[in-house]
């Protein structure tokens, strides 16, 4: 497990490329992730969103350019210990979770980066930390409950009780409210909200392609379009009308509602 000596970001890209079948899904791309960030990654569908979410979380490797955690380099360390650490979380994360898991074995499983736990062995310990992280999260009272019985919203819990489990360096959310109703994802941003709250120095990125799914916590956000970044920076420079109409490539007016979220409009 790299360890970071230094102030340094936690993830940090460098030109980093992904190609598949001779296209730049990812095309030279840099991006530091520091401590107490809070990134949201804005784009089109097919942008390189999700690709580029995959290479921070060492799900996939890029093609070309460097990465490195925690100031270690990539190809320099084993990535199996580390991984499971870099929190990765995904709609299609919880799709592939049977949903007769308890609440207990779905936070467990990522002890070792897996979605069961028949194949592994847990101790006591483990299962009391499990319930720590469900507790966390105020889910501790469905830890023995299916978890294709729980809510949307319980079920969101759950999963970010799960990325807690492998103590990470970070959570990498790719877009997380993708199976839910507008009252599921008004719960989710909420949660996001208190995640970032109670655990202050977790950076957390972000993928989505609405702009009303921002969380408040979010500090800086980074605009794609195929397979580029084309602006990144604080939310408040970055988050403007002109880029995110060069981002979606449509006229589009940003505002900030009274609570502090944003909206957007076609101009």
């Amino acid at each position: 497990m790299p360890k970071n000596t230094t102030s340094g970001p936690i993830i940090e890209a460098t030109n980093v490329s992904v190609i598949r079948d001779g296209r730049h899904v990812v095309d030279n791309v840099s991006i530091a992730i520091e401590p107490t960030d809070r990134w949201v990654i804005l784009g089109a569908n097919g942008c390189g969103k999700t690709t580029l979410l995959q290479v921070l979380s060492l799900q996939t490797h890029p093609s070309h350019g460097e990465m490195r955690i925690n100031g270690a380099v990539l190809g320099t360390f084993d990535v199996r210990p580390i991984r499971p650490r870099l929190a990765y979380v995904s709609a299609h994360l919880a799709s592939q979770i049977r949903p007769v898991l308890t609440a207990l074995q779905v936070v467990m499983s990522a002890k070792n980066g897996s979605k069961e736990t028949w194949w592994h062995e847990y101790t006591s310990s483990d299962e009391a930390h499990a319930l720590e992280c469900l507790k966390q999260l105020g889910v501790d009272w469905c830890a023995q409950k299916e978890i294709g019985l729980l809510s949307s919203g319980e079920q969101q819990r759950v999963l970010l009780s799960r990325a807690l489990m492998a103590k990470p360096i970070a959570v990498l959310l790719d877009e997380p409210s993708a199976r839910l109703d507008l009252g599921g994802r008004e719960q989710l941003i909420s949660i996001l909200n208190e995640f970032s709250n109670d655990n202050p120095v977790l950076p957390t990125v972000v993928v989505t392609h609405h702009v009303d799914e921002i969380p408040l916590s979010t500090t800086h956000c980074a605009l794609m379009r195929n397979g580029t970044i084309i602006s990144q920076g604080t939310l408040d420079l970055t988050l403007t009308s002109d880029a995110l109409s060069e981002c979606f490539e449509i006229p589009l007016h940003v505002e900030r509602r009274p609570n502090g979220r944003f909206s957007a409009y076609s101009a």
